[in-house]
């Protein structure tokens, strides 16, 4: 399949089209950007805005872990401690009717703080800088492979729950006696929005990944009058995004990530000022 986007590549009449690693960020981003543009649909209506950066945060620490650990793929560790994070979140939300705000806050705060911590000492942070800014350019075909398998697992997710995410999102109880409970829903979500901030936080960074699941959820919401509608549309504005921001970066020399985040929020915006008008 690699070799087949290639060759489609190459018959594009672009400067960029001549490096290998913008054709693998290219496919990477045309793979990922429709999972943050859904499951930032299923974040924004459950109320979940600040659980994907809770995860972001706690990369540190499974940064952390891998290097104890002595692991040449630290990928493992951090998705390991994801799933457990995402899942005792979930219970001590379920159990204490805490606010959630404050109790992924509280989560957000520790894990980063113990990632920083473990991994600062005898100052050799700055290895695991690529974690906070990320480099989706060094993206290589096999991991493209994997982000192929998150994207159909992602879905079918939604494919089987994303209805019952919606009745979740309006009212739990309209799911009970569905043959499964919101609670078990809620978690395994959980763990989806996990493995996939994990997965893709090295190439986009922990400090702008939250915005590349709310922005284009956001944008969609403003101009769509149906569930399907609002899916499709985040989706959209999403890849536009991801497309439009890989190119500029690469013409600019920017971080790739953070152009794509601009190019979310130009469009949310504009979105906004078109709709202002309109109105007048």
């Amino acid at each position: 399949m690699i070799y087949t986007w290639y060759k489609f590549i190459d018959l594009l009449p672009f400067a960029w089209t001549n490096y290998e690693f913008m054709k693998n960020a290219l496919l990477a981003v045309v793979i990922i950007t429709p999972c943050f543009g859904l499951i930032g649909t299923m974040i924004v209506g459950n109320r979940m805005v600040f659980f994907s950066d809770v995860i972001g945060h706690s990369a540190l620490t499974g940064v952390a872990i891998g290097v104890i650990l002595g692991l040449t793929d630290l990928r493992p560790a951090m998705i390991i401690f994801a799933v457990i994070l995402a899942i005792a979140v979930n219970i001590i939300l379920e159990k204490t009717k805490a606010s959630s705000d404050t109790v992924m806050g509280v989560f957000a705060a520790l894990t980063a703080a113990i990632g920083i911590a473990l991994l600062s000492r005898g100052g050799s942070f700055n290895k695991y800088s690529i974690y906070l800014i990320g480099d989706i350019l060094s993206v290589t075909p096999d991991e493209i492979f994997y982000l192929a398998i998150l994207f159909a697992a992602i879905i079918l997710f939604w494919f089987f729950f994303g209805n019952y995410l919606a009745l979740i999102s309006v009212e739990p109880a309209l799911v009970y006696g569905r043959f499964i409970s919101p609670s078990v829903i809620r978690t395994f979500f959980s763990i989806l929005v996990a493995v996939i901030v994990i997965l893709s936080i090295k190439w986009v960074g922990l400090l702008i990944i939250n915005s590349l699941f709310i922005l284009p959820a956001a944008s969609s919401r403003l101009i769509s009058h149906s569930l399907r509608e609002y899916c499709l549309w985040s989706i959209l504005i999403s890849a536009v995004s991801g497309i439009c921001g890989l190119i500029i970066s690469f013409y600019a020399g920017s971080a790739c990530g953070a152009t794509i985040v601009i190019c979310a929020a130009f469009i949310y915006l504009s979105i906004i000022i078109f709709k202002s008008f309109c109105k007048l």
